[in-house]
């Protein structure tokens, strides 16, 4: 066990409130000094809790490799909760390739905290975030094109294995691996960066006086990114933990009306009638054509690029024409169900899954991520078929 290395020269910083002492010391998520800094801080003995920067889902994936192996895939899909999987596996496939490249686990500050806290019969709290709910409000504050980037670049990140560049890798040595993560999707933007960073320092803040209980002098590991933030909210915040925190979790409430879908329906169906009102059964015809045509080829098309069953692909095709007209369902649920249904996901299929996502060939072979791209593509061809048949569809009507 590392004992003589000088936690102290690691930047921290020791705040004192409400007669608890904070000392938080900042990380950098891909050096070994700050894994020896960690472990000597916890065995010195100086501390009677120990709060990490690990929300409970990234804490599970740190200590249970299997836990993807016990995933219900198909009550994934039903949920929607497809692109939010992907996210995860696209930050799992981000932190494998930096361990491959620097030669260390990003994070292992973090994981040895954890577990040296245990070892050492300490009370650890886990104060980040949840991942989930950090990605759904930097997605909330983005406009449609912007969150095409960052949608795109996940996807991206699952079947392309290239380099971590310079500057990412600068950011982890500043300490934060969400904010490095995230700088691979999408350009610099003033949303991402305060509901990835300046978000979490109060939620961190909010955290740790939440749960502190009897403690009286609190280690934080933290990324070195957020150590001003998080003390200054630590010290100078005046609302209660509870409010913060309620604030911080807010999402805004979905519309109960889904009028692009609506205007959608209306513009198409109204479209047919207009067709044939104004020329009868062969422009008519012709436009439904077009709609049909348009969204159920180019929904399979998608499907098949994703490598899809041939029933899968007939079941984009099928439903691609229908599924933009209600608010509810989507051809890339639809195909990507029957995909989980005719070509079931072994345990083993699971088990490789990050492994496997590291490589074009991987995501083909790997059941689970081709049930993934099935949906995305489907999904894809649709919007595609879409737009082109509503373009088609306004140009025949004002020819």
């Amino acid at each position: 066990m590392q004992t003589d290395f000088d936690w102290r020269s690691q930047p921290h910083t020791v705040i004192e409130r409400d007669g608890v002492h904070y000392t938080l010391l900042g990380t950098a998520h891909v050096s070994q000094a700050s894994v020896d800094a960690v472990k000597a801080a916890i065995a010195s003995g100086e501390f009677d809790a120990v709060a990490v920067e690990l929300d409970e889902q990234r804490h599970t994936a740190m200590n249970d490799p299997e836990q993807l192996a016990r995933l219900d895939i198909v009550k994934v899909i039903r949920e929607n909760r497809i692109p939010m999987f992907a996210a995860n596996l696209g930050l799992a496939a981000y932190q494998r390739r930096l361990a491959e490249q620097l030669g260390i686990e990003p994070g292992a500050e973090l994981k040895a905290a954890a577990q040296d806290a245990k070892a050492h019969g300490l009370p650890m709290h886990l104060i980040d975030r949840d991942v989930g709910l950090t990605f759904k409000r930097a997605a909330e504050r983005l406009g449609w094109w912007q969150r095409l980037k960052l949608g795109s670049g996940i996807l991206a990140s699952l079947i392309v294995n290239e380099k971590v560049e310079d500057d990412a890798i600068e950011k982890l040595k500043q300490g934060d691996m969400l904010e490095a993560s995230f700088s691979e999707f999408a350009s610099d933007s003033p949303a991402l960066y305060d509901t990835v960073i300046a978000e979490r320092d109060a939620w961190m803040a909010a955290r740790l006086r939440e749960s502190a209980g009897d403690a009286r002098h609190v280690l934080a590991v933290i990324g070195a990114g957020h150590l001003a933030g998080t003390a200054k909210h630590l010290q100078e915040s005046t609302d209660t933990p509870t409010d913060i925190l309620a604030r911080l979790a807010k999402l805004k409430p979905k519309s109960g009306i889904p009028w692009f879908t609506i205007f959608l329906a209306v513009f198409v169906l109204g479209g047919f009638a207009l067709g044939f009102w104004q020329g009868g059964l062969d422009v008519g015809s012709e436009l439904v054509l077009y709609w049909l045509a348009l969204t159920a080829g180019l929904g399979a098309l998608g499907c098949i690029a994703a490598g899809g069953h041939p029933l899968s692909v007939l079941a984009a095709a099928l439903s691609s024409p229908i599924t933009p007209l209600h608010p509810a369902l989507a051809s890339g649920m639809l195909s990507a169900l029957a995909e989980a249904g005719l070509r079931k996901p072994t345990y083993a299929d699971f088990l490789a899954l990050r492994d496997d996502i590291s490589s074009l060939r991987g995501v083909y072979r790997n059941r689970v991520a081709r049930i993934m791209l099935v949906f995305f593509l489907t999904n894809l061809g649709t919007a595609l078929g879409v737009w082109l048949g509503g373009a088609k569809m306004l140009g025949r009507l004002m020819s």
